[in-house]
């Protein structure tokens, strides 16, 4: 739990990877897919979202149980592993957990875009990041946008989201805004220098370039499938290897050989499932699904080849990530009537 000293790898790869020996199994999806949201939250009782449920379940039921129990155990899950991690490691983990705070930054502004209730808007807060819990108050209960950008100047996302505010009155959407937010993220994550190849820096940084070129992949083809004449800039985020952002405003422009540069490069292995996924579907919905699932693999890949490195437990992250993101999903399916069929497309299954 210290920035100083030694980073202890050995110890918290050994942690995580048997924390990831409990996550949920692709069969407990399954079961899952045919639950009401009260039987959902029965069987979340029976795993490590146990504490959560019990604590909660005087306040809440049904799909508001399910919400705050995954939320406070996910950041109580995050909470462990800085707790356990110890020099340039912890530093790592602390960095890449700023996640959560882009998270509750976009959840803020989705919410007063939409004039839900600050009640509302906490439902999906997590408490994962730098952000103390007195200043997620204070965000949430800003009157309108323009007081969250306000709240935000001083913090990462303050230089990125005062430009940002001009085109969002201008649009009316908060796509400039959300942008603003990751560019915010993903720019002050990866270091600067990273020393020799298979240095703790260097593996971090190959961590972060896949995940930045993935998200740079979704917004490319986005674009391309849309074919909306925007500034393509606003959508790029420094960083990743795949193209930059000149080559990325060319690609666009031309969607097949958008996709055969992502085919011929080094994610080309993991991402072919994905892209012939894309050439045939009639939405974007099926690509992204794959293109989550190939990051997750291309992260197991990454923590399989250095295993005494942080990659094993960004990999971790990202999976604990899926696991709340798809018994969401079915819960929120469920709760809305969905059928069996329409929920598992919104699921990452590997």
């Amino acid at each position: 739990m210290s920035a100083s000293g030694t980073a202890n790898y050995e110890y918290v790869v050994a942690r995580v990877r048997h924390r990831r020996a409990s996550l949920f199994s692709d069969d407990d999806y399954r079961k899952l897919l045919r639950m009401g949201t009260g039987e959902i939250a029965r069987f979340m009782e029976e795993s490590v979202y146990e504490d959560a449920v019990n604590a909660l379940g005087s306040r809440h039921s049904g799909v508001d149980l399910i919400e705050y129990a995954l939320n406070e155990t996910l950041a109580r899950t995050f909470d462990d592993l800085l707790r356990w991690s110890e020099g340039r490691l912890y530093e790592q983990v602390a960095r890449y957990l700023r996640k959560f705070d882009a998270w509750n930054v976009k959840t803020v502004l989705r919410g007063r875009y939409s004039d839900a209730t600050n009640e509302e808007i906490s439902t999906d807060l997590i408490d994962a990041g730098e952000f103390d819990e007195a200043f997620l108050d204070r965000l949430v209960a800003a009157e309108n946008i323009e007081a969250v950008v306000d709240l935000l100047d001083g913090t990462m996302f303050g230089p990125y989201l005062e430009p940002a505010f001009a085109d969002y009155e201008a649009t009316g959407t908060l796509v400039p805004l959300e942008n603003a937010v990751d560019r915010a993220y993903y720019e002050n994550l990866v270091p600067q220098t990273v020393g020799d190849s298979d240095s703790p820096q260097a593996l971090y940084a190959e961590f972060l370039h896949a995940e930045i070129d993935f998200r740079n992949a979704r917004n490319a083809l986005r674009l391309a499938r849309s074919g909306a004449d925007v500034d393509v800039g606003e959508y790029f985020i420094e960083g990743g290897t795949l193209f930059s952002r000149s080559e990325m405003n060319q690609l666009v422009g031309n969607r097949s050989e958008l996709v055969t540069r992502i085919r011929e490069s080094r994610y080309g292995d993991e991402l072919s499932g994905a892209l012939d996924e894309l050439e045939t579907a009639e939405s974007l919905i099926g690509f992204e699904h794959a293109l989550d699932r190939a990051l997750l693999e291309y992260s197991d890949h990454l923590s399989y080849v250095y295993p005494l490195s942080v990659c094993p437990v960004l990999a971790y992250v990202l999976a604990k990530e899926r696991e709340v993101d798809n018994i969401r999903a079915i819960a929120r399916g469920r709760e809305a009537g969905l059928s069996e069929d329409e929920i598992q497309e919104e699921l990452v299954i590997l």
